[in-house]
């Protein structure tokens, strides 16, 4: 029996790292993406297939530029095969006023954060059409929900990625595929570097669940959205350990 295959972009570290884990685990078929750190991507292949015994491809490409999106996925279909799941989770965050962001370093957040996101659909979705089948996950924060100080640009995009999955959704229920996003709250992740001890505590003292979020937590609930029942998209799954 063939496997399904998963794509997840942004996957040598943090979230990305954890959803392609755990969908390896389940037996899918994996699909790496990284722009820049290769050696960590290599090293999350070799795990995967040393422990799940599973196909894995490793692809550099920057998912914010078009042009290699689409070289990525024409070397995904002659290699590996058409996909069964995208997820879109490749991000990168800008802590600072507004008035200190460059228009480069906005657009930098905006290609890569929602941009990105369009450009890794227009390249899965015509073979998810042909097919009826398929499913798209994107990584969102509760940012885009309600909005973060210092992070305008950040919250920006995640809120134009929620809606972006709902209209997508619409537009892609008649083909039975699904479109949901997990809105995550403070993970545990590389990308709160910034925060120092003090400003950390702080932001956990407000969490309900008194802790950061997972990894895998955020792994185990992509899992579970892309074995959801069809009926169930267009949804933002917010997983923030009860902060809103």
């Amino acid at each position: 029996m063939k496997r399904k295959i998963a794509c997840i972009t942004g996957s040598s570290r943090g979230i990305g790292k954890a959803i392609a884990l755990c969908f390896a685990k389940d037996g899918y078929d994996i699909v790496l993406n990284c722009r820049n750190s290769i050696s960590q991507m290599d090293k999350v292949k070799l795990e995967i297939e040393t422990t799940y015994s599973v196909r894995c491809m490793g692809i550099c490409a920057d998912v914010s530029n078009p042009e290699q999106v689409t070289q990525m996925f024409q070397t995904i279909s002659s290699e590996f095969g058409e996909i069964d799941v995208l997820v879109c989770n490749a991000g990168i965050s800008f802590f600072g006023l507004i008035s200190d962001m460059t228009p480069m370093e906005w657009q930098n957040v905006i290609n890569t954060n929602l941009s990105s996101s369009f450009y890794c659909c227009k390249q899965a979705i015509p073979s998810m059409v042909a097919r009826k089948s398929g499913r798209i996950l994107m990584i969102s924060s509760i940012w885009g929900n309600c909005g973060a100080s210092y992070e305008v640009a950040y919250s920006a995009a995640k809120g134009g990625l929620n809606t972006f999955t709902k209209a997508l959704a619409k537009e892609l229920a008649p083909s039975n595929i699904p479109v949901n996003a997990i809105s995550c709250g403070v993970i545990d992740t590389e990308m709160n570097a910034h925060l120092s001890a003090e400003e950390m505590q702080a932001l956990i003292d407000e969490i309900p669940a008194c802790r950061l979020g997972k990894p895998e937590e955020v792994g185990c609930l992509a899992l579970l959205l892309a074995k959801a029942p069809e009926y169930l998209t267009g949804q933002i799954i917010t997983m923030d350990g009860g902060l809103l």
